[in-house]
């Protein structure tokens, strides 16, 4: 306990007041005005179709960047002074993410159409947005590997500095569209945001120009490429699918219920994950690097159950709060027609409640690159956020049955991660049992 607070002192909380909270706090502000400004020209209806847009751009973004964010900054981190090594690293990344964010942009401008029937199922032809996508995915495929690069080297100012000023350009410019053209333009909004931030993060490049004479094609290595795919796949599989498995649950809330409750669930969704966003940041900050450290179980149950003490009550209290308050924070994020957001509360908060339970200790998959275990986990969730999401809003012929399915997948979840981890965390020998 004393550790956790006394890191918490010295560290923690001098990097979340310095990058973290500041980045997430501006995320969240802008997606509040976002979801404001959506409720109030599109409404319920046009909130789903945004919802499967978005979640289509976040797992073609993963897909185009190959899943190689967490890997650049911890291999540029660790060779920063090193400039064979370093050369080798950016060599591999620039290139590999070149080719794959060519592919998958003239798949999206090539397939536009047959795209927009999958997310966009018997409504507008919006077959340009999807095309638009398809010629900005490179700018944000830039973005990110520099954003990553400038991470590795600890440029936090410089990152605080692109993150606010890029989520100001970002947020302006959807509330423009959002008003002038109401869902074709909050839809194009969706697909350009991110990479308009380019725009920005091209300051930081200027500032760094001295490496790109490291990135060369003959440094190109397949042994740095090995390193990355521990990283990649693991990203690729969780980033990739679980978006599209997303737009599956929605579109089956659509065809089964309408449109209006579909986004009912994205906007509960949303709310979900604006709060969600400073927690994990949290947890990712503080354990990741710690779990790496501990070498044996005893630390590791020692470590997760302070962990559990000193957050998990101030975590409890914040989401009864948010449960307490549930009406004026719908009415604050959205409009009075999404009232019946309300009822959609208790599942969700319970869900994410053990969500956040089941990540803390999770993130040992990570910090031990427990590969098989992390792959089999996410699949287990997957399958089952899909398959009890269809049981439950049959069962229910509700909207509800969406939120109860997360909180039902999350507790099945949580009871896989504790059996896997049960003789570490409470001296049990699961396997002989």
């Amino acid at each position: 306990m004393k550790k956790l607070l006394d890191y918490i002192n010295n560290k923690v909380l001098v990097k979340i007041a310095s990058l973290q909270t500041t980045s997430v706090i501006t995320r969240i502000i802008a997606g509040i005005l976002t979801s404001k400004a959506i409720a109030v020209f599109i409404g319920p209806v046009g909130l789903a179709l945004i919802g499967n847009l978005r979640d289509f751009v976040a797992a073609f973004h993963t897909l185009a960047t190959v899943g190689f964010y967490k890997g650049i900054v911890r291999y540029v981190s660790e060779f920063k002074d090193n400039t064979i090594e370093l050369s080798k690293t950016l060599s591999t990344v620039y290139y590999t993410g070149f080719f794959s964010t060519v592919l998958v942009s003239i798949f999206c401008y090539f397939n536009a159409e047959w795209i927009n029937d999958a997310i966009f199922p018997e409504y507008n032809n919006y077959t340009f947005v999807i095309q638009i996508f398809a010629i900005v995915l490179p700018f944000y495929a830039l973005n990110m590997f520099s954003f990553s690069i400038m991470n590795g080297f600890s440029k936090y100012k410089i990152l605080i500095v692109i993150n606010i000023i890029g989520q100001i350009l970002s947020v302006s410019i959807a509330l423009l569209l959002i008003y002038q053209e109401k869902l074709k333009g909050a839809l194009i909004s969706v697909v350009i945001a991110e990479s308009i931030i380019f725009l920005i993060t091209l300051v930081g490049i200027i500032n760094r120009r001295s490496l790109i004479s490291y990135v060369r094609v003959e440094n190109v290595s397949l042994i740095v490429l090995k390193k990355m795919g521990f990283y990649s796949l693991m990203a690729l599989f969780t980033a990739f699918l679980l978006p599209l498995v997303t737009i599956a649950i929605r579109s089956y809330i659509i065809d089964n219920i309408s449109y209006k409750d579909a986004g009912f669930w994205e906007a509960i969704t949303r709310i979900s994950k604006y709060y969600l966003m400073l927690v994990s940041s949290f947890i990712a900050l503080y354990l990741l690097p710690r779990f790496s450290e501990i070498e044996d179980s005893k630390e590791f149950k020692k470590e997760v159950f302070s962990f559990y003490k000193t957050i998990i009550p101030f975590l409890a209290v914040g989401m009864l709060l948010i449960f307490l308050f549930k009406k004026y924070i719908v009415l604050t994020i959205f409009t009075e027609e999404f009232e019946p957001v309300e009822d959609l509360f208790l599942w969700q908060l319970i869900g994410d409640f053990v969500k956040i339970l089941s990540i803390v200790i999770a993130y040992q998959f990570l910090a031990k690159k427990m590969f098989w275990h992390y792959i089999l986990t996410e699949a287990f969730l997957i399958i089952t956020l899909y398959t009890t999401s269809v049981y439950f809003i049959d069962l229910f012929d509700s909207v509800k049955g969406a939120v109860i399915a997360h909180c039902v997948s999350y507790v099945m979840y949580y009871g896989i991660i504790l059996l896997i981890f049960g003789s570490s965390l409470f001296g049990l020998d699961v396997e002989k049992k």
